[in-house]
């Protein structure tokens, strides 16, 4: 059920909730977390899509805040959207468009629809602020979740999430390299366990997950990284191929298409293995798991992006 609320305020939509709750017999007490996705208009249905699907995994009270990044002829005016059931998945969909005056206090639109006694998530799925930690949204929140593909300057981005880091700070460039993290972390514990003198990598030039991937492998395997750019993502996505040099022979991991890579190895049978592209309903799911700091993450901004030559 979606009920609009057109030229509106907080108080009245946290009233509405409560109403439509008691009028529907649904309870807010399964809800674990708050999720606040900080967006501009037009922009919304891909992340209220991918929330939803999250939140079956996750039941959560999502609240979308959409604010035009440039002024328009509506001023100081407040719509709301309600979604429940079958509209807003395992979740309570809010959406606040503000315009004017309105928008510019993002933090005092969401704080009395918050759920009480529970952790607060930010998810900026486009743009976001240079330092996230420190806007009037990543003040309240326990994990800040930002996107440098999405950006567009994504290779600057990386910087400023290097420069700017706070436990607790997420980005999806990183939560998109878990499959070839796991890969090549299980293809290292097998026999022979050599010491690792050379990685190469090759990647689109514009690709923040490949510059991840290649600042953790250097910070973890100690050795310089040989990076391949290409001038565009093929059809399997924006990292092509890793090589992992060792005294007995390479280790190959190779992208074959957006849904299947293949694994070669000395001394075993070349095996192609299931290499799904990660959307953004796994990403955002992998990060609401764990709401404490990723420390791994925060190394690799802080410590590995710099050991890492930009293209």
């Amino acid at each position: 059920m979606i009920f609009e609320m057109p030229d509106t305020s907080t108080a009245k939509v946290s009233k509405s909730l409560v109403s439509i709750r008691e009028e529907g017999g649904a309870v807010a007490l399964g809800r674990v977390l708050t999720l606040v996705i900080s967006t501009a208009p037009g922009q919304e249905e891909d992340a209220i899509a991918a929330a939803n699907e999250a939140s079956r995994e996750h039941p959560m009270r999502v609240i979308v805040v959409s604010v035009p990044r440039e002024s328009t002829n509506i001023a100081n005016r407040l719509d709301a959207e309600i979604r429940v059931g079958g509209d807003a998945g395992a979740s309570e969909v809010v959406i606040l468009r503000a315009f004017g005056e309105v928008g510019s206090d993002e933090r005092g639109l969401v704080t009395g629809l918050l759920l009480p006694d529970t952790p607060v998530v930010v998810w900026w799925p486009n743009e976001a602020p240079p330092v996230v930690s420190q806007s009037p949204l990543g003040l309240m929140a326990q994990c800040r979740i930002t996107d440098a593909g999405s950006s567009p300057q994504p290779m600057d981005r990386l910087g400023e999430l290097s420069v700017a880091y706070s436990p607790g700070d997420a980005d999806f460039a990183w939560t998109r390299i878990t499959p070839w993290r796991t890969q090549l972390a299980a293809a290292l514990d097998q026999p022979p366990h050599e010491t690792i003198t050379g990685v190469s990598l090759a990647m689109s030039s514009d690709s923040p997950s490949g510059q991840m991937l290649a600042a953790w492998l250097s910070l973890r395997l100690g050795v310089d990284v040989s990076i391949q750019l290409t001038n565009h993502a093929s059809d399997g996505g924006s990292i092509h191929r890793v090589v992992l040099t060792r005294a007995s022979g390479d280790i190959v991991l190779t992208r074959i298409n957006h849904k299947v890579a293949r694994i070669e190895q000395p001394g075993q049978p070349t095996h192609d293995i299931s290499f799904s592209r990660r959307s953004l309903r796994d990403c955002l799911a992998e990060e609401l798991r764990r709401l404490d700091p990723d420390v791994v993450y925060g190394d690799v901004v802080t410590r590995g992006l710099p050991l890492v030559s930009k293209a």
